[in-house]
């Protein structure tokens, strides 16, 4: 009883904005799944595996648990030297957005190098085999990885904070994004518009279908947040963009219902 009373204090203490956003989700999972959105989005089609799912599940248990470990030890050790602080005194948007901009593209750099060092057959079986045991992503995929991986990706916010003082209110921003955006290229499914590459403003924001060809195809496609470095070094597949218009133009059918399939064979 008062494993419920402690849940039910716990939702009431919830701000609106948060009830609502969390409301907006479930509508947008809900209208998703009944429509066929989904289905259509799927961007590889009836290439889930459950082994391959329970595979990626015990991965992602054992990394998160030596990842948490070890980065959180270290980042304690780094603040108690002084070599980690954060500034609390309020700042403007700009001063907000330059530095979010700097972990954004700075992770960007530093995840793009590491990946292409990890596919390097010396370093390969050691840190990125265990991730690419996963050929159809999916949110799961995004922790299943060797600690070793989990490790260099996360050591770039300890290595910046330890580099730059930056604003309590821009870290509000960072582990955030660094969940949502391994969350959405490893989802399976592609919610961006058909648009999104053709737009100059656009197109170096990576799509879950980007970071997909690169575990379906393992070479290519190697940036984490954009596609600036996979541009400059000439590593963007071939075929993503036709791809990734195939993907997003596919019409939208509801699911077959299952008497009227029946009734038809």
């Amino acid at each position: 009883m008062d494993h419920f009373i402690q849940i039910k204090d716990m939702l009431m203490g919830l701000d609106p904005l948060t009830w609502w956003l969390a409301l907006l989700a479930i509508f947008g999972l809900s209208t998703g799944f009944f429509t066929g959105y989904f289905r259509a989005r799927k961007i590889q089609p009836n290439g889930f595996k459950w082994p391959i799912f329970r595979r990626e599940v015990g991965w992602a248990v054992f990394n998160v648990s030596v990842t948490t470990l070890v980065l959180g030890a270290v980042s304690s050790f780094l603040k108690a030297k002084g070599w980690i602080s954060f500034n609390s005194e309020p700042a403007s948007g700009w001063v907000i957005a330059m530095e979010y901009a700097i972990y954004f593209l700075g992770f960007d750099t530093w995840f793009y190098w590491w990946h292409r060092l990890m596919h390097m057959e010396r370093f390969y079986n050691l840190t990125h085999k265990v991730h690419h045991g996963s050929i159809t992503p999916n949110p799961v995929t995004s922790l299943s990885m060797n600690p070793v991986e989990g490790i260099i990706e996360g050591a770039w916010v300890p290595v910046l904070t330890s580099l730059l003082t930056l604003h309590e209110t821009t870290m509000i921003f960072v582990i955030p994004t660094a969940v949502v955006m391994g969350q959405y290229v490893h989802s399976g499914f592609e919610i961006l518009p058909s648009w999104w590459n053709r737009s100059w403003l656009t197109k170096w924001f990576i799509s879950a279908t980007f970071h997909d060809q690169h575990h379906r195809y393992f070479k290519g496609n190697y940036g984490g947040y954009t596609t600036i470095w996979d541009h400059i070094c000439g590593t963007v597949r071939p075929r993503y963009e036709v791809d990734f218009v195939k993907i997003t133009t596919r019409p939208i059918r509801r699911a077959p219902d299952a008497k009227r399939e029946k009734a038809t064979t």
